[in-house]
């Protein structure tokens, strides 16, 4: 009788459920309102020091949709501006829910991080252009007021393109031994900038790509396009004057494209492209950069994203949907100088008097006394949901590692995350990458939030994802391919995919729970080699790179014949060091190299590119050259104190050595470095497994992967 009961309640829970969702109408209004300003010349954003520009290159523009399902409605509007505060926007809110439906806390407004707009933030060199504030508040009052009168009945789909062309990654990290100062004339610079210019400098990038064009659209019932949200990490292109940059060219390509003719029946489409991700992220790949190629054109790219866009638009399917939206607002703190940083600032703005800053060095003291003064700040994070579709939203320039992190643990099958929404508290560089120092980190206005700031909007976003979803977050887990499950077949004592997405646990993923432990040094999330026998189909493989860190565990059951297999990916040429990096050691941590088992690449007069073992102090080579840059299997069995190393898969080893002092009890083992941390591993290393006995040679060879 209880089940029965049950079942008559739940039927009519859902009945009453799906009646609510029938009665309910999505309702759209989008409207694209002109921001440019009357007065110049008119002070923009985007560069270290202060500049104005006195002639309009393209207008800018606020394109704003309102969204409305008989019992919620919510506004979305991307602003053509490099960055917005969260005061100035929080005035525009609350102007705007007196002139209209809204509720404050149901409007998103964003940047699309124009570095040729008018600034409406202070910033680095730069203040805000204090003429043209009262303007953009006011005309952006009229853009809610304008879209929701524009509200009519619609229909929303999801597209997705792939477009990896089209962005790539801009922070590299720095040799070990070529180190740059930051404006504090000290040498933390280990990854910055542009750095991959010169291939000689660098070991890699610091993190990972999205290369996702996201796609929610909107159209009538009989399916005449209404306005289209796309989303994509690419900083900014760059342009003359004052200019909406690619992101209002992509706009008004949409509407060229796909509804070139108004008609007086209906408002015209509106096109928008809001800010992914980009923290890190840039159009040039450095990886393959040749100074003497053709680069694209500000055209060029514009039309090259919109081809993919519009591949992708042609699968959209539509459907209703309901809507809901949650914001949350929390205070951070900022990296406030110390004292002598402090009086070292002061001293350089007091002599600056009421000049703007120059130089790097004004620019940043300037800064210090800024952050000083404010000590914290009040932050806003916002979760949307239309349909099955999510949108998390952060107020910072944000790695494209942290939009990752959204997307692939997001409640939802499709997730949009969009930066520089309802602020613009500046770079959140994951806390490994403060570390790493460089642009990105150094303390300003611009990059002063906590080290702690970026896990903190993470989790906020997230939770609100789950909010608005009414369901939990997935836990993104790497998948064993084809490759990983052979691994998994012959039975490791642990076995790290090095998949993590943060440290500082390198999860085992044997059934023994040897996990290990990330030093800092190390960054997460890079590609990693076959991803199409290591992964499922689609999927990435993903590994950490190490810049100084090591990756450390303990095994108490191995104590004797062990083997290590890994994939490995050097980053340091091999002209650099006399080792140019270990990568494997089986020691005790701060003991002499002469104790244990080391496995490394040689450097300067020391076989360089070739592969050294050494043993409780004796150290031989390999014989075949190990490219830079190039994914390699190595193998390291120990049997009976004979040490054999192979290479991709070869049958006859690279190395061969007999060592009597073999086979002392030591239970650590170092992953991207030495025991002393004496020239660690600069580069990548995957899919490490230890086994408690001597693979054979069959066994090594089925484990290579052509």
């Amino acid at each position: 009788m209880f089940r029965f009961w049950s079942h008559v309640l739940s039927v009519g829970v859902l009945i009453t459920t799906l009646s609510a969702t029938a009665q309910a109408e999505l309702r759209v209004g989008a409207v694209v309102t002109d921001i440019t300003p009357l007065k110049f010349p008119v002070i923009v954003n985007g560069s270290v020091t202060s500049r104005s520009v006195e002639k309009v290159n393209t207008p800018v523009n606020a394109r704003t949709i309102v969204i409305d399902d008989g019992n919620e409605r919510i506004a979305i509007s991307v602003v053509d501006s490099c960055m917005l505060p969260r005061p100035l926007l929080d005035d525009i809110k609350a102007l705007a829910a007196m002139k209209t439906s809204l509720k404050v806390d149901r409007i998103l407004i964003s940047a699309t991080h124009a570095h040729s707009a008018p600034s409406s933030m202070g910033a680095l060199g730069t203040d805000a252009d204090e003429n043209y504030i009262p303007f953009l508040k006011e005309k952006m009052v009229e853009s809610f007021v304008a879209a929701e009168k524009n509200l009519e009945p619609a229909r929303v789909g999801w597209g997705l393109g792939h477009a990896p062309e089209y962005t790539a990654l801009r922070r590299w990290i720095r040799r070990p031994d070529r180190l740059a100062d930051d404006p504090f004339g000290n040498p933390t610079v280990r990854a910055n900038m542009h750095a991959g210019r010169n291939h000689d400098d660098v070991t890699g990038e610091s993190g990972p790509e999205d290369p996702d064009l996201s796609l929610i659209s909107f159209q009538s019932p009989d399916g005449r396009p209404i306005a289209l949200l796309a989303n994509f990490s690419m900083h900014y292109f760059g342009d003359r004057d004052l200019s909406a940059d690619y992101f209002g060219r992509f706009a008004n390509g949409l509407k060229e494209r796909l509804a070139p003719k108004d008609s007086d029946d209906h408002p015209p489409f509106v096109g928008i492209m809001s800010h992914g991700c980009s923290g890190d992220i840039w159009r040039r790949d450095y990886k393959t950069f040749d100074p003497d190629a053709d680069d694209f054109t500000i055209e060029s790219f514009t039309q090259g994203l919109l081809d993919i866009a519009l591949k992708a638009y042609e699968k959209i399917e539509y459907k209703d949907a309901d809507i809901a939206m949650a914001e949350t607002r929390m205070e951070l703190n900022y990296r406030v100088p110390d004292a002598q940083r402090l009086q070292w600032a002061q001293a350089i703005v007091d002599e600056l008097g009421d000049k703007l800053p120059k130089t790097l060095q004004e620019v940043y003291a300037r800064e210090q006394v800024f952050l000083n003064k404010l000590q914290s700040t009040e932050i806003v994070v916002q979760g949307v949901r239309i349909g099955d579709i999510g949108i998390a939203t952060t107020p910072n320039e944000t790695y494209a590692l942290t939009g990752l992190k959204l997307k692939l643990n997001s409640p939802f099958q499709h997730t949009m995350v969009i930066e520089l929404a309802n602020g613009g508290d500046g770079y959140i560089p994951p806390p490994e990458q403060h570390y790493l120092g460089g642009y990105n980190t150094w303390a300003a206005r611009s990059a002063g939030l906590e080290i702690q700031a970026e896990p903190k909007i993470a989790a906020a976003g997230l939770h609100l994802l789950e909010q608005v979803a009414g369901k939990p977050a997935t836990a993104y887990k790497q998948a064993n391919g084809p490759s990983a499950q052979k691994i998994l077949d012959l039975k490791p004592e642990a076995y790290w995919r090095m998949a993590e997405m943060a440290g500082p646990i390198a999860e085992d993923v044997s059934s023994n729970e040897h996990h290990g432990t990330y030093e800092d040094g190390v960054v997460y999330f890079l590609d990693g080699p076959h991803s199409d026998t290591f992964c499922k189909p689609g999927e990435l493989n993903r590994t950490a790179h190490f810049a100084g860190g090591r990756m450390v565990s303990k095994l108490d059951e191995i104590d004797g014949d062990y083997t290590v297999s890994m994939w490995i990916w050097n980053g340091m040429p091999t002209d650099a060091r006399e080792v140019t990096g270990w990568m494997f050691s089986h020691g005790r941590s701060f003991t002499p190299a002469s104790l244990g088992e080391h496995l490394g690449i040689g450097g300067v007069d020391n076989h360089p590119g070739q592969l050294l073992l050494s043993i409780n102090g004796k150290t031989v080579a390999g014989k075949s050259q190990i490219e830079r840059w190039t994914w390699n299997h190595v193998v390291m069995t120990s049997k009976d104190g004979q040490f054999q190393v192979y290479l991709n898969g070869n049958s006859t080893p690279e190395i061969d050595l007999k060592s009597k002092d073999a086979g002392l009890s030591i239970d650590q083992f170092f992953i991207g470095g030495r025991c002393d941390n004496e020239s660690n591993w600069e580069g990548r290393v995957d899919e490490v497994a230890l086994f408690n006995r001597a693979l054979t040679p069959a066994e090594i060879q089925s484990l290579s992967v052509k």
